[in-house]
């Protein structure tokens, strides 16, 4: 009798890889697909490509796997006009060898939890397609001329780079009156909000609940604040290192605040790296749900500003000379809240007592 026989471990499922999904994390011992990419992640995140077959992960390592595409997703620009969009076909970049980390493997790295679906590569996209053009950024005009479209093309294509990794083949209006209804659209965007108050509301309960244990909004809040910190620590060194890399305009003032930058994000990192703990006000002293919430929406505000300036570093990538100065200045402003929110995420806890009566 085999009674002490290893049971054999299911195979990962690649399915959809290349049409419906981009990328997956794979196990030891999983064979990846033939077309596929494979990417080993060390314990500290840094990664490497290697030949496509079975994966042997040594200690601390993992896995993922992801085909380059191509790939066709339509994206909405303007929330308020979903019948009008755009169709865009792009592909994962191939290795560049003159940088140590690509930029599609952190993005996968740090923001993926294992499985990178088209849809929701496509969402993400969208929403940061739109708040480039919600904050002028990006122009796209309703009557566009030919030169308007090839600076909008110009943006989004350094964009998609600098941002996801991904490469702009092709990019098209595209009509999608007969695709979506706007009902349907607008009630999902209530659901939405309802949901996220739910949530919100849930942050209110006691710390534990009746047996002793973490009340579910509590675990919420930590695992986003947690994945919130975990992408600060991963991408600021990475944006640091990709704005010092950048050709500057002569003059010294141009200089001197690139230098600041670089080194306000260098203590934004520290600051980051030396996080508390987001439950304990103070050692053996649990911190109120209710407070670790308003700390945590700190940790999202850092995170924010974080995606700014990705989108920053972009347009800093095709600035001319003379857009230098205004691009420092939103520069300034990203820092600020960047600089505010882990400021706030780390303050100290001062209990709030009620007034007597």
């Amino acid at each position: 009798m085999r009674i002490f026989s290893r049971r054999r471990k299911q195979a990962t499922d690649t399915g959809g890889l290349g049409a419906t999904l981009i990328a997956l994390r794979l196990d030891d011992g999983d064979l990846a697909p033939a077309q596929s990419t494979m990417v080993m992640f060390n314990a500290a995140g840094h990664a490497r490509r290697v030949a496509v077959g079975k994966v042997s992960c040594e200690q601390g390592e993992m896995a993922f796997c992801f085909h380059p595409g191509p790939y066709t997703v339509d994206l909405i620009p303007f929330a308020s006009a979903p019948e009008w969009g755009l169709r865009l076909r792009f592909v994962v970049d191939a290795a560049n060898p003159r940088v140590s980390q690509q930029r599609f493997d952190l993005y996968l790295y740090s923001e993926t939890a294992g499985r990178l679906e088209l849809a929701d590569f496509a969402a993400a996209a969208e929403m940061a397609l739109q708040a480039e053009l919600a904050q002028g950024a990006l122009d796209l005009p309703p009557c566009i001329s030919l030169e308007e479209w090839h600076a909008f093309r110009a943006g989004l294509n350094q964009l998609m780079y600098t941002r996801y990794g991904v490469t702009v083949d092709d990019c098209v209006p595209v009509d999608l009156g007969e695709q979506i209804d706007y009902a349907t659209i607008l009630q999902a965007r209530t659901q939405q909000a309802a949901e996220a108050e739910c949530v919100a509301d849930s942050a209110t309960p006691a710390i534990t609940d009746a047996d002793d244990k973490p009340s579910a909004g509590a675990m919420n809040i930590a695992e986003q604040d947690a994945r919130a910190l975990r992408r600060l620590f991963l991408e600021l060194p990475a944006l640091s290192g990709e704005l010092r890399l950048l050709v500057l305009p002569e003059g010294l003032e141009i200089f001197q605040r690139h230098a600041s930058l670089l080194l306000r994000l260098g203590m934004a990192g520290l600051n980051v790296n030396t996080m508390p703990s987001l439950a304990w006000a103070a050692p053996g002293q649990p911190l109120p749900v209710a407070d670790q919430a308003m700390r945590s929406a700190q940790t999202l505000i850092a995170q924010s500003a974080l995606d700014e300036a990705w989108s920053l570093l972009a347009r800093l990538q095709l600035a001319e000379h003379q857009q230098w100065p205004l691009l420092l200045d939103e520069a300034d402003r990203i820092c600020a809240n960047l600089e505010t929110g882990l400021s706030l995420r780390r303050s100290v806890y001062v209990p709030r007592t009620e007034p007597s009566l």
